[in-house]
Formats: structure tokens, sequence, C-alpha cells
């Protein structure tokens, strides 16, 4: 993991094409902006897992018998 020290207004570049800003920090707060092409997807870590949790599920054997059976 790389870490970064950074100022309110200051930012850093992603692979040319993603930047992150420091907008606001309010305590032990941070708020950034994030400035990324459209086919680039950016979740809350949060979130992120819950779609993957949601994803695995879907793919488990029994959603797969159930296609099976659908187009069987």
């Amino acid at each position: 993991m790389l870490a970064l020290s950074r100022k309110k207004g200051e930012a850093l570049i992603i692979n040319n094409n993603v930047e992150i800003t420091v907008l606001e920090i309010k305590g032990e707060q941070v708020k950034i902006g994030i400035t990324a092409p459209k086919e680039v997807p950016v979740y809350r870590k949060e979130l992120y897992v819950q779609i993957q949790e949601s994803n695995k599920e879907a793919m488990s054997t029994d959603a797969l018998e159930g296609l099976k059976n659908l187009f069987g």
C-alpha cells in the first residue's frame, strides 16, 4: 500500500486518467472528489464487497441448475 499525505485542494493521479482531490477535512472525516472516465467504475469499498458477495451467490450451483432447467 502506498500512503501519501495531501492537504485540502491537493490531488493525486492514478493511471493517467483518474484524479483524486482532497476537498475538505473535518476532524476524522475527509471528503474526496474523484474524476474518472465513465468506463471506470468507482465504488465505496463496503458496497463493492456487497456486490461481489451477491455475484458469488448468483453464480452458486443452485443458480446454475436453475438456468440449466430453464434452457434445458
